[in-house]
């Protein structure tokens, strides 16, 4: 080989960069994701990009990539406004780059524009088939088949002490006017990031070896950006929660966005003091209930005992006349009684001239039964008569 073939690495490297620049500073737009980002105190970004094939992880193209500070300026807010969320790691973006290249650095991009939409839209894609996968896996309605206790007192709650998402919820719970009382516990777990999936999933672990002793688990965020919230959306996480023993109750705390945990959770109300509300709110239907039905009871014992007063009335009413007309009646027949007795009495056949007839104490009603020379006796009107015999007389001879 000869000298004149020979070249330095710098020339080397320089012919790299005329041949790179020389598409009179061409722009690119390029899809890829950000595995890691950084600012300087300059205010320049600098990223990490790489590219990896659908659903895989296995990275097959790797980039640096700069925003310098003037552009930076620009494009930073107006990527939070659209997206909801600042540049993060993770995030797969579309942007606008012209290829740049040093002898020292090597290949870079320089970023000229970055397209929210498109960013906002794979998101909602992963949403979307993360949202099918739990569907087609039998999972998504999972935990609310779970039936929620009917007073739900012992309440397990995974959240950070330092949320005042948190604090809001204990002061509206424990605070309440009506002087319920529950038993809480925390189980302290991250609440945002990308570690937070795995941190949840780990502390749900903990109230699962423990479901004996709790009626619900609740989920409390308090608030937070698009990005703070975003792990909420992470499909291991849903799952766990969704397959969860116990009834999940997420208070994540935002307005506008719903995301996977709410969905597959039992229920899911927007805020931490909201979800204080509906566990008060279901005492309260609990103890109105109870209040109707002891009024109804009273109300009900009080119309029985005044039917039964009725009743008992009405059977002494009929009893007392039954037992009147009854005394009547054996009066009337006691009474024609009397008056057969009296009309049958001997002694007032006496008054009318009649005299009644003994002998040795024994009444004697024909003439047959006494013979001459004995003595009668003859009891009449106003006294006795005693008699002897002298002469029988038989009327039925003569």
């Amino acid at each position: 080989m000869g000298v004149e073939a020979q070249m330095t690495l710098c020339q080397l490297q320089e012919q790299i960069k005329v041949s790179i620049e020389s598409k009179n500073n061409a722009k690119y737009w390029i899809r890829a994701e950000i595995s890691e980002i950084k600012n300087n105190f300059a205010g320049h970004c600098y990223l990490d990009l790489v590219d990896r094939p659908a659903g895989g992880d296995t990275v097959t193209a790797k980039a640096q990539a700069i925003i310098w500070a003037n552009t930076y300026r620009l494009i930073r807010p107006y990527f939070q406004t659209t997206a909801g969320q600042p540049l993060t790691k993770g995030m797969h973006i579309l942007i606008c780059v012209q290829v740049q290249y040093s002898a020292l650095y090597g290949l870079s991009l320089i970023i000229m524009d970055i397209d929210p939409a498109f960013t906002v839209g794979e998101q909602e894609l992963e949403r979307q088939k993360t949202i099918l996968r739990l569907k087609s896996e039998g999972m998504f309605e999972m935990n609310s088949t779970l039936e929620l206790p009917l007073l739900p007192k012992r309440l397990a709650i995974i959240s950070s002490d330092q949320a005042a998402g948190y604090r809001d919820f204990i002061n509206h719970l424990h605070l309440n006017e009506y002087g319920f009382k529950f038993r809480t516990e925390l189980f302290n777990a991250p609440m945002q990031g990308n570690i937070a999936p795995e941190g949840i999933i780990e502390t749900m672990d903990k109230v699962a070896g423990r479901s004996d002793e709790f009626d619900i688990l609740l989920i409390l965020r308090g608030g937070g950006s698009a990005q703070d919230l975003a792990c909420f959306d992470d499909y291991n996480l849903a799952a766990n929660i969704a397959q969860f023993p116990l009834p999940v109750i997420t208070g994540i705390g935002h307005d506008h966005d719903y995301h996977i945990a709410d969905m597959v959770a039992h229920t899911s109300v927007k805020t931490p003091t909201a979800l204080a509300d509906l566990i008060l709110d279901i005492f309260v239907k609990e103890d109105q209930q109870i209040i109707f039905l002891s009024r109804r009871l009273s109300l009900s014992l009080h119309t029985r005992l005044v039917n039964e007063s009725n009743n008992l009335k009405s059977v002494t009413n009929r009893l007392l006349n039954s037992y009147k007309a009854g005394i009547q009646l054996n009066h009337h027949k006691l009474q024609m009684l009397e008056q057969r007795v009296r009309s049958n009495n001997p002694l007032l056949l006496l008054t009318k001239g009649y005299a009644l007839v003994l002998k040795k104490g024994i009444k004697i009603s024909n003439i047959s039964q006494v013979e001459v020379g004995e003595e009668i006796r003859l009891i009449m009107d106003g006294g006795a008569l005693s008699c002897t015999i002298n002469k029988k007389e038989d009327e039925s001879k003569s």
